[in-house]
């Protein structure tokens, strides 16, 4: 793993526990916010502030995740052509997502017009979106190989269980005819034997 991308890709990923714990702060406040809103209207405002500045913190925490998209891409575009288009819509929208999140977060911090927000944000919404619907026809593909994959393995035990169990027969019905026939050869030499020493 020399190549750059790959190292900024694992550099980036090393925050996303980081990004979990921030994004629990803004979902706990989140809701909190929602509890209180009605009876305690202060303590909603504060708990709003805090909704909105965890939320501004995970976008800088994800600041080039553009790239993993880019980088599955070029590591693993799909072992068929059929994954392979997945692979590239799939991750396109994700890779749309990330970006402009980014420029979301820079427009809300004033550093790009704050016009722009809204349209970034449904730009990354959209591509969000559009990246889930074929990460999700993906993974229903996957799931649908490996249960084909599971009753063939099943199928084949099987099989190979039946033919363990005749060939066992075969086996036992050979030794007793086996058995039967030297029974009787020695029935037959004690009886002459017999009958010669009369």
């Amino acid at each position: 793993m020399n190549d750059t991308v790959d190292k900024l890709v694992v550099f980036l990923a090393k925050r996303d526990g980081i990004d979990k714990l921030v994004k629990t702060f803004q979902y706990v406040s989140k809701l909190v916010n929602w509890q209180v809103e009605a009876t305690h209207p202060d303590l909603a405002t504060r708990f709003k502030q805090w909704e909105v500045a965890t939320g501004l913190s995970r976008k800088a925490f994800r600041t080039g995740r553009f790239l993993t998209g880019f980088n599955a891409l070029r590591r693993n575009p799909g072992s068929t052509p059929g994954f392979k288009l997945l692979a590239v819509l799939a991750n396109s929208g994700e890779m749309v997502y990330f970006f402009f999140d980014h420029l979301l977060w820079l427009a809300r911090i004033g550093t790009l017009d704050a016009k722009l927000a809204k349209r970034m944000s449904f730009v990354s919404a959209f591509g969000e979106a559009f990246g889930y619907v074929f990460f999700i026809v993906w993974d229903l593909i996957m799931m649908k190989q490996g249960v084909q994959a599971e009753r063939e393995l099943v199928l084949e035990i099987k099989r190979s269980h039946k033919q363990l169990l005749l060939k066992l027969k075969q086996i036992l019905q050979e030794y007793s005819h086996s058995k039967t026939r030297t029974t009787t050869h020695s029935y037959k030499t004690l009886l002459l034997h017999s009958l010669r020493s009369s």
